[in-house]
């Protein structure tokens, strides 16, 4: 169907801290766009100036990053799906973290965005590896659950339903409908109802 993800190769970026919500992720004046283009350039606009440059989305070394790298409860909050369209936009194509809000979670599926978990030590050890060598590439497998930084690697783990869907594509709704086209048309002309006068 070409929507599977099955694996992101790219540079980390780590995001230290524990209950980051989706009102710090997205902030809520940026919720009345009628389109999701443009958010990439507002994610963590309040934290990013109260950290006047220091904050990872804003240093240079950081910048192109497509694997975010969080800790615990990343996404808590409100249910605002501009949390994810944000970060997507800004350029992130998998988050690894030690655990994500339920509906956070769900609104990254949906976009095809890999959200897997790992402990505390890997992921801190992660963060750490990234932060001492930005440039070193990570190497995320969502089928085999794994993730490479250099010569480090560790396991990772995702629940067999979400896991599914992303490596098969199934993510995608809409791309399954486009797929299934001429079944649809073909469903829709069997309906008496379809071509009823109004």
């Amino acid at each position: 169907m070409g929507s599977e993800v099955q694996q992101v190769v790219g540079r980390g970026i780590p995001l230290v801290g524990n209950d980051i919500d989706t009102d710090r992720i997205i902030p809520a004046r940026f919720l009345r766009c009628v389109t999701f283009d443009g958010l990439g350039a507002h994610a963590f606009e309040d934290d990013r100036q109260q950290s006047h440059g220091q904050h990872p989305f804003d240093q240079p070394q950081y910048q192109g990053a497509e694997i975010l790298v969080v800790n615990r409860n990343f996404g808590c909050g409100s249910s605002r799906e501009h949390a994810p369209q944000s970060i997507a936009k800004w350029g992130i194509k998998a988050v690894l973290g030690e655990s994500f809000a339920e509906i956070f979670f769900g609104n990254c599926l949906a976009m095809g965005i890999p959200c897997l978990t790992a402990d505390t030590a890997t992921i801190t050890t992660l963060q750490q590896r990234i932060t001492d060598d930005p440039t070193c590439p990570v190497s995320l497998d969502v089928a085999a659950q794994q993730v490479t930084c250099g010569d480090w690697s560790a396991p990772l783990t995702l629940a067999a339903g979400p896991h599914q869907m992303l490596v098969s594509g199934t993510w995608d709704a809409c791309g399954q409908l486009v797929a299934q086209a001429d079944a649809v048309r073909a469903t829709a002309a069997r309906l008496p109802y379809v071509n009823w006068a109004a």
